[in-house]
């Protein structure tokens, strides 16, 4: 793939993949635009993702990165190419950087702009909504108030609207700057050039219909009102777009930042970024391995939990290859560079997580999807009612009042309040429950989802070592064994060592150890309370006579077989017992697995391990053997839900470990264990943060509750306009009362939304 700066106002070779950074968007159908432009250039293949902000191009012969900005432009839109990777530059680093800090300064910026409108706008609608409070001259501080509001505060909308007046397209915004625009500026004709400026003037609240001029009404707090409500949504969805390149940034942020390189026998301590391929560097027990490459000297166990997925760690030894940000357990290792930079595995799973994020098509929100019909009629039902009534007897007042109300009627106040109060009370009722739901785009794919993909380790078991079974031999306390095996193994820092020197513990007191020594590759030896104990493989024992007996052989056999680990303990010349360690099987998993069947999903186990652990653990929780994809790499996880989507059936994903990050952001629906990585979490739609599978369940029923309000939510919000719309447009609907019915929709939208605070779990206590 050539890289953006290859590119740059030169033609690029047919395949070359060009990514851009959009600006000027407002909502889904403004990424529609942009990529149905950008596609109609010859040889073009465009995927725009309104959520991360960026185009994926595919550039035929011929075509310019000028071409593609230009075509962007030529929408409405800005578009520019991101900063060329430095030397210390990982090959992901793009999704940081000045592009996060534009984000933040965005997010800023609008959120400053929706507190300042909301504390303008709050006593303008106060004082219009209660006559008591309207003392004399009231009306003037009202224009004071919203003033600022209808022309500051909106400024975003009215760009907008401008934008795409000049390409002759409409949206929301459109609506939105034309109906404030116009209950303001009638409010001000009203103020200065009618009756509603005079001192003493009241404002009644009242469901009536005045035949009069309408010079005497003032529309202020409608035109505040609608922007706060509007600012508010948009404050949210930009939130929750601010998070989506997070995944990449937590990944970028897992490896190493310095090294220990040999150079002329001598170590110096130099910044990754500065390893070349075939340097050789130092990896002491703890640290963090620097990049990809082999092991030269020294004996370890490498925790590869971050890559894999799974607890157990992996021996390594001279000549076997070891992955960069993955963990020493505990010798020192000389490593040998292999790939740096953008060719490490750790930068491959970053463009996994971000090809996956940029080809999920971004699910187009139901309010402009209707918008792109609902716009125009409305504007054309104004332009028809202002001349219908103006060649009729009502003149230029009456004509402007009958269209002032068509514009306040069907200003959006309630489509623009139908998703972020759902999704604010659902979210709300989520967290109370452990279930982070990161924007409304992801409550559309709950209910569409007929398979879920588990990850084993950390999902359905608990991703931690522990001792599973103690085998004994004839005679022999179980006691003792653990009190001695314990002690011995408490000195190691081993996680196998760690996992029985804890269940020793657990049973009681340990014995004291002296000459602790190491044996690489076979485990570990020394003195307890006078007694010369081995615990580690057969072989260990084997070499100091200690054989085992017929039935312990055949107990570390069968726990081999299950694919479980096992090791030997001996002591004073004999094999006194086998200790089997395990990753532990959730005590939730099973019924997780049997309530998941019941919303009418498919379970399907995808691991890293070996299959007969994979078909054991599935066989416990009720999955079946042929739903069982085991030794999966982080690559071929990605694969294995492209193939069931392949198959036409839409995914959802449970995973917590890194390797599961590009997974979770390809499938319909990402569901992270907090428990897990940042990177899963990030990467993921949903984040369940119990760690508790049942959680999963309770998700999904939540989601697919929260977009059921969604949808009536908006189905309610149009009712009411397109029902006071013709009265309006009749004449019988003054703008007073238009601005009545537009706050009761707004009310009945908001509790509609609170019914989700009694969601119910599933979960018992």
């Amino acid at each position: 793939m050539s890289t953006i700066a290859d590119t740059v106002g030169t033609p690029a070779p047919a395949g070359t993949d060009v990514e851009l950074l959009l600006t000027g968007m407002t909502c889904a159908s403004c990424a529609n635009r942009i990529e149905r432009r950008l596609n109609k250039l010859d040889g073009v293949t465009a995927t725009v993702n309104y959520a991360t902000e960026k185009a994926k191009v595919t550039v035929a012969d011929g075509v310019t990165t000028d071409d593609l900005v230009a075509a962007v432009e030529s929408a409405g839109y800005g578009a520019r190419l991101p900063e060329p990777p430095s030397a210390a530059d990982d090959g992901a680093s793009r999704a940081g950087g000045s592009v996060d800090d534009e984000a933040d300064r965005a997010l800023r910026a609008l959120r400053n702009r929706l507190v300042v409108s909301a504390l303008l706008s709050v006593p303008v609608i106060a004082m219009a909504m209660a006559p008591a409070l309207q003392f004399t001259n009231w009306q003037w501080l009202s224009l004071t108030l919203a003033a600022p509001v209808v022309i500051w505060g909106a400024l975003p909308f009215h760009q907008a609207a401008w934008a795409n007046l000049k390409h002759g397209t409409a949206t929301m915004d459109t609506l939105v700057s034309m109906g404030t625009t116009a209950a303001f500026g009638w409010s001000v004709y009203a103020l200065f050039w009618g009756d509603a400026g005079v001192s003493g003037m009241t404002h009644p609240f009242e469901l009536t219909i005045e035949r009069t001029s309408g010079t005497s009404n003032i529309y202020l707090e409608a035109a505040a009102g609608i922007i706060t409500f509007i600012l508010l949504g948009r404050y949210i969805e930009h939130r929750s777009k601010r998070n989506a390149g997070a995944a990449l940034r937590a990944l970028l942020d897992m490896g190493a930042r310095d090294v220990s390189v040999l150079r002329d026998g001598v170590e110096q301590r130099v910044p990754v970024a500065q390893l070349a391929v075939g340097d050789l560097f130092v990896v002491r027990p703890g640290e963090k391995i620097a990049t990809d490459g082999v092991v030269e000297e020294g004996r370890s166990a490498v925790d590869e939990s971050m890559l894999t997925g799974e607890s157990v760690p992996i021996e390594v030894g001279a000549g076997d290859s070891v992955v960069g940000a993955t963990v020493n357990a505990s010798g020192r290792l000389v490593v040998k560079a292999t790939r740096v930079g953008a060719d490490t595995q750790l930068a491959q799973m970053a463009r996994l997580v971000e090809d996956a994020q940029t080809g999920k098509a971004a699910v187009q929100r139901l309010a402009d999807r209707i918008s792109g019909i609902f716009v125009p009629v409305v504007i054309a039902v104004a332009v028809g009612t202002f001349g219908f009534w103006l060649g009729s007897d009502a003149g230029v007042a009456g004509a402007l009042t009958a269209m002032v109300a068509v514009l306040i009627v069907a200003c959006p106040c309630a489509l623009g309040l139908a998703t972020p109060t759902a999704l604010m009370v659902g979210t709300g009722r989520g967290a109370q429950l452990g279930i982070l739901i990161k924007g409304p785009e992801v409550l559309e794919q709950t209910r569409k989802v007929d398979t879920v993909v588990l990850d084993k380790t950390g999902t359905v078991t608990t991703g931690e070592m522990s001792l599973a079974e103690t085998h004994v031999a004839v005679g022999e306390d179980v006691a003792e064994v653990l009190r001695l095996a314990g002690a011995l193994e408490d000195a190691s820092e081993h996680p196998i060592a760690r996992a029985i020197a804890d269940a020793a513990r657990e049973a009681g007191d340990l014995g004291q150890v002296e000459d602790f020594a190491n044996v690489e590759g076979l485990g570990v030896q020394g003195i307890v309370d006078g007694h010369a104990v081995l615990v580690g493989r057969p072989q260990l024992l084997a070499e100091w006579s200690q054989h085992l007996t017929d039935d312990l052989q055949g107990a570390f056999d069968d726990a081999s077989g299950r694919g479980l680990t096992a090791v030997a303990v001996g002591w004073d010349g004999r094999a006194r017992a086998v200790l089997v360690v395990a990753d532990q099987v959730k005590d939730t998993s099973a019924e997780a697995i049997r309530e998941l069947r019941g919303l009418g999903l498919r379970p399907i186990l995808l691991t890293g391990d070996n299959q007969r652990v994979a078909r054991t653990v599935a066989a416990q929780v009720g999955i079946d053997a042929e739903d069982v994809f085991a030794e999966v790499l982080p690559g071929d996880k990605v694969d294995v839900v492209k193939r069931l989507q392949a198959e036409g059936r839409v995914v959802a994903m449970v995973g917590d470990g890194v390797n599961d990050a590009a997974a979770l952001a390809q499938a319909d629906l990402g569901l992270a264990m907090g428990t897990g990585t940042d990177v899963a979490i990030e990467a993921s739609d949903l984040t369940l943060v119990r760690g508790d599978l049942r959680v999963a369940v309770d998700a999904i029923r939540l989601s697919r509750r929260t977009l059921g309000i969604i949808k009536s939510n908006l189905f309610w919000a149009f009712g009411y306009n397109t029902a006071a719309i013709p009265i309006a447009a009749a004449g019988l609907l003054n703008p007073m009362l238009a601005g009545a019915a537009m706050a009761f929709s707004s009310v009945s939208v908001v509790g509609n939304s609170l019914r989700l605070k009694r969601f119910r779990s599933s979960l018992v206590g």
